[in-house]
C-alpha cells in the first residue's frame, strides 16, 4: 500500500475519543512498578530546587553586607558557599537525569513489548487495512515522544512551576508589594500560555500524522528500490517524497512561527517587569541587593517559562503519541477465541467446507460463493485454476486467518472457531509461493529457535527437500547468515528452506501454495519424489498453477471466479472434457509425452 492511503487519512474515532486526561491515565499502570525511584527523583527535584533558590539571596547578602561595609572576608565565604551549591546542584541534577532516564526506558521498553504483543496478536484483516510505515511510527516514533515526555517534560515542567513558586515566594518574603506588582503580569502570561496551546494542539497532531505519512512513504520506497531502478521510478519516487516532506514542512512552519510570536511576547513581559523594577523599586524601599536579587528572580523566573512553553510541543507529541498508541491497543482482533475452546480433535475423518463465502470487505463482493469440498484425513487434495480464483482464499480461511460471512469449516465435525487459534495453526505446515526468511543463520530459520527441534531434525529434513545440496556447500554450512530477505541466497533455495521448515515441525496437515513454482525442473522433480514420500499418509492440500505438480493426488478441486465447477482426479477431469482439460491441454499444447501422464 502506497502512501496515498495517508492523504486523505483522518485521525480515527477511537483516537478522537480518547481524551489527554484517559491516555495518561492509561500509563499509570506502567508507571506503579517504580513508584520507589519516582519518589526518590521527585525529592531530589525538591532538594535542586530549594538549593537554586539560595544562591541570588547570599548574592543580595554579599552587596548589601560586604561590598557595602568593605570587609572582604565575609565575601569569601559567601563565594565559596555559592560555588559548593553549584558544585553539589550539578552533581544531584545529575543524578536525577539519570534516574528518570532508566525509569524512562523500563517504561518504554515494556510499552514497545505490550504494543508488539497486542500487534501480533491482532488479525490478518488489521494489517489489510493499516500499512507497514504507520505501525513503524507507533511503534518508534509514538512511544519515543512518550519517553521523551518522562525524561525530559515532566521533570522540566514540574521543576520550573516549583521554581517559579520558590522565586515569587522568596520576592514576596523581602517586599510584598513588589512582588505584586510583578505578579499581576502572571494571568497575561497565563493567557497567552492558554491561547498558544488552543492554537497549536491540532496543529502538532497533524504535524504527527505528516511525520508517519514521510516515514511511509520512505520505507515503502527503499523497500522497492530494486523495482524503482528497474522500471525507471526514480522521478516518481522522488516527487511522492518530496510531497510528503512538503506536506509536513508546511504543518512544520504554522507551528514554528506559532511558537516564534508566543516567545517574543514573552519576552518582551521579561523587559517590562525588569523596567518595572528599575522604575519603581527605590521607591518601594529596595535596596542594591534587593534590586539586584529581584531582577535575577524575574531573570530566572522568565527561564522557566520559556523551557515550560518550548515542552508544550513535547507536551503535544506525548498527547498525539499517546492517543495513537492507545488506541492501537484497545484495538480488537476479529477473530477471538471461544471462552471455552474445543481441544484439537486430532483430524481422523476430515476437514469439510460447508457452503462458505467470503468476502475480503464484508461485502456482497464475495471472493469465494457458496464453496463446499472436503478433504478425507491422510488423503492430499488439489485446487486448480487460474490466478484470481479463490484458491489462496481457501486456505487463508483454513488457518482462520479470516472469519467466513457465511458458511463453516469443520475438523472432523468441530467447527474451527470453537478452537483456539494457535492451537489450530499449529497442527498445519504452509508453505507459499513467496517466502520470508527471519534474520539469523540457516538451523534457525528452519527450525524457527524452537526448542523442540533438534539439529538432528534440520538436518533430516534439509536431506528430505534437498536443501542440503546446497547448504553444504556454504562457507559456514548451516550456520550460515541469512542477509535482508534472504538476497544471499536464490529463490530457488529459498524456496528449499521454506520446504524445510515446514517439515521440521512434522505437521499433520502439508498446505503447500505454489511451493514449487521458484525451482527449476530439475530440482523440482527431485523434491516432487520427495513430497509424494512425504504426503503418503499426511492430509495435504496443495495449490499449483503448474498442472504437472498435482497428477498424483487423490482429489482435484477445480475452482473459477469463487466457486468450484469441477472435482475429480487428474484422469477424470480430463474424460469430463471441461474446464480442468482445457487448463491442462493448453498449458502443455507445446510439449511432447504428454499422453503418459494422463
Amino acid at each position: 500500500m502506497t502512501s496515498e492511503f495517508y492523504e486523505d487519512e483522518q485521525f480515527t474515532q477511537a483516537e478522537a475519543d480518547i481524551g489527554t486526561r484517559r491516555a495518561f491515565g492509561s500509563l499509570l499502570p506502567f508507571l506503579k512498578a517504580h513508584r520507589k525511584r519516582l519518589s526518590f527523583s521527585f525529592g531530589l527535584l525538591a532538594v535542586t530546587t530549594v538549593l537554586s533558590l539560595v544562591w541570588p539571596i547570599l548574592l543580595k547578602e554579599a552587596i548589601d553586607g560586604p561590598l557595602r561595609t568593605g570587609v572582604y572576608s565575609d565575601l569569601v565565604w559567601i563565594a565559596v558557599v555559592i560555588a559548593f551549591i553549584q558544585i553539589l546542584t550539578v552533581v544531584l541534577q545529575y543524578v536525577l537525569r539519570v534516574k528518570l532516564e532508566v525509569i524512562g526506558q523500563d517504561v518504554m521498553l515494556e510499552l514497545k513489548r505490550r504494543l508488539f504483543d497486542h500487534i501480533l496478536s491482532l488479525d490478518v484483516a488489521f494489517f489489510d487495512r493499516n500499512p507497514v510505515g504507520r505501525l513503524m511510527a507507533r511503534v518508534e516514533s509514538d512511544t519515543e515522544s512518550l519517553r521523551l515526555l518522562f525524561t525530559n517534560t515532566v521533570l522540566l515542567v514540574v521543576a520550573d512551576l516549583v521554581l517559579i513558586a520558590g522565586l515569587y515566594g522568596v520576592l514576596f518574603y523581602y517586599n510584598w508589594r513588589m512582588a505584586a506588582i510583578l505578579t499581576a503580569v502572571i494571568p497575561v502570561i497565563g493567557l497567552l500560555t492558554y491561547i498558544f496551546h488552543k492554537v497549536t494542539t491540532h496543529r502538532f497532531l497533524e504535524v504527527r500524522k505528516r511525520m508517519a505519512e514521510v516515514t511511509a512513504t520512505l520505507t515503502e520506497f527503499l523497500h522497492g528500490m530494486s523495482i524503482i531502478q528497474i522500471f525507471h521510478r526514480g522521478a516518481y519516487a522522488r516527487r511522492k517524497v518530496f510531497d510528503a516532506n512538503k506536506a509536513k514542512f508546511t504543518e512544520d512552519v504554522f507551528v514554528n512561527i506559532a511558537v516564534c510570536v508566543f516567545f517574543n511576547f514573552v519576552f518582551l513581559f521579561e523587559y517590562v517587569k525588569i523596567g518595572l523594577v528599575l522604575i519603581l523599586g527605590s521607591g518601594f524601599g529596595l535596596t542594591a541587593g534587593l534590586m539586584v536579587l529581584f531582577l535575577v528572580n524575574i531573570w530566572r523566573s522568565f527561564e522557566p517559562i520559556f523551557r515550560t512553553s518550548e515542552q508544550l510541543a513535547n507536551f503535544q507529541k506525548a498527547v498525539a503519541g499517546a492517543k495513537r498508541i492507545f488506541a492501537l491497543l484497545a484495538t480488537e482482533s476479529r477473530l477471538i477465541d471461544p471462552d471455552k475452546p474445543v481441544a484439537w480433535p486430532g483430524l481422523k475423518d476430515a476437514i469439510r467446507f460447508e457452503n462458505v463465502s467470503f468476502s475480503y470487505n464484508d461485502d456482497e463482493n464475495y471472493v469465494l460463493k457458496n464453496v463446499s469440498f472436503e478433504i478425507k484425513a491422510g488423503h492430499s487434495a488439489a485446487l486448480a485454476g487460474v490466478t484470481g480464483g479463490g484458491k489462496t482464499t481457501v486456505i487463508s480461511l483454513m488457518l482462520r486467518l479470516y472469519d467466513p460471512q457465511k458458511g463453516r469449516i469443520t475438523i472432523d465435525g468441530v467447527d474451527i472457531r470453537d478452537m483456539a487459534k494457535t492451537e489450530l495453526r499449529r497442527r498445519f505446515a504452509l508453505v507459499l509461493q513467496d517466502i520470508f526468511l527471519f534474520p539469523g543463520d540457516v538451523t534457525a530459520n528452519i527450525g524457527l529457535e524452537s526448542d523442540d527441534i533438534t539439529q538432528e531434525r534440520i538436518a533430516e529434513v534439509a536431506r528430505v527437500v534437498a536443501a542440503d545440496r546446497f547448504i553444504e556447500k556454504l562457507p559456514d554450512g548451516y550456520k550460515t547468515e541469512v542477509s535482508e530477505k534472504g538476497a544471499n541466497f536464490s529463490r530457488g533455495e529459498r524456496q528449499l528452506l521454506s520446504f524445510a521448515r515446514a517439515l521440521a515441525f512434522d505437521p499433520e496437515v502439508l498446505v503447500l501454495d505454489e511451493a514449487t513454482s521458484s525451482v527449476d525442473p530439475e530440482t523440482e522433480r527431485t523434491i516432487q519424489s520427495s513430497l509424494k514420500e512425504l504426503m503418503a499418509g499426511r492430509t495435504s492440500l496443495v495449490i499449483a498453477h503448474r498442472l504437472s505438480t498435482i497428477l498424483d493426488v487423490d482429489q482435484i478441486l477445480v475452482i473459477r471466479r469463487g466457486e468450484i465447477v469441477e472435482r475429480g482426479t487428474h484422469a477424470e477431469l480430463l474424460l469430463q472434457n471441461g474446464y480442468y482439460s482445457r487448463l491442462f491441454h493448453l498449458q502443455f499444447r507445446n510439449r511432447n509425452g504428454v499422453a503418459s501422464n494422463v
